[in-house]
């Protein structure tokens, strides 16, 4: 893994450990970008429509084109199974974890045009329930993102700190737990924000706190595919996590949000 390098050309473990994330850009060759965006649209168009509506999130409830997140993507297309367990998002996982990993999910992102909401500063981490939180989450830009779309914030160097921060309920489909004491002097000067074109990678560790805007363009969406992986020394507090979930679900279905 020595050979690849972030966007500003360092090796990818010593930024990591620095900011709590890094860039590879890009990913993936034009070719396999144009065939993964390909597949997105298949199972968009034949394959949601038979989800399960728990893996099924919506901006607009009443719009089922308005697709904003889509859960376990690997078990739905060869390809995306290929992308999460043998492909490169899995072996940076591994180099900037120094670790074997778990892949765990894989997910489809999007602000529909115009009524994108904003992702809510929020730490992975927290609904993880691992003991370490040793995990990773990969992002594969599918098109031009840009402040105008929502594209993604860091707080470099957040990873470094103990725990976790506050956190409360959000309201946000997708990111049901935001941060409650974001915001302040050392938050905003060490926010860095990544736009970027189609096969853009984002990798961030689940300590590290980020964020993105609405998507304010009236004609653009904003898709990407999310990886998650969980270091293999982790272990995952299982009654914890399906307690978490079951109220989530519950609360979203009683919302009508599902």
């Amino acid at each position: 893994m020595s050979e690849v390098l972030t966007r500003e050309g360092e090796q990818l473990r010593p930024a990591f450990d620095r900011d709590g994330y890094v860039c590879v850009s890009p990913l993936h060759d034009r070719a396999t970008m144009t065939a993964i965006v390909a597949e997105m649209d298949r199972v968009l168009r034949d394959v949601v429509p038979t989800m399960p509506r728990e893996r099924v999130y919506l901006e607009d409830k009443d719009d089922p084109t308005s697709v904003k997140q889509l859960q376990k993507l690997f078990e739905y297309s060869d390809l995306f199974h290929d992308l999460m367990f043998d492909g490169p998002a899995r072996r940076i996982a591994e180099e900037v974890l120094r670790d074997e990993v778990v892949p765990m999910n894989m997910q489809y992102f999007n602000k529909p045009p115009g009524i994108g909401q904003p992702t809510p500063p929020h730490q992975d981490g927290y609904y993880f329930h691992l003991d370490p939180c040793e995990a990773v989450t990969g992002w594969l830009a599918l098109e031009d993102v840009d402040d105008e779309n929502g594209c993604i914030h860091y707080v470099r160097g957040s990873n470094r700190a103990e725990g976790f921060r506050a956190h409360g309920f959000s309201g946000v489909l997708g990111f049901s737990q935001g941060m409650t004491d974001f915001g302040s002097d050392a938050d905003k000067a060490n926010t860095v924000a990544f736009p970027g074109g189609p096969g853009t990678f984002l990798m961030h560790h689940a300590r590290t706190i980020h964020w993105a805007g609405p998507n304010r363009s009236p004609t653009r969406s904003r898709r990407a595919l999310g990886f998650i992986y969980y270091g293999k020394r982790a272990r995952l507090d299982v009654a914890a996590k399906e307690a978490y979930q079951k109220r989530l679900d519950e609360r979203l279905k009683a919302e009508g949000k599902i």
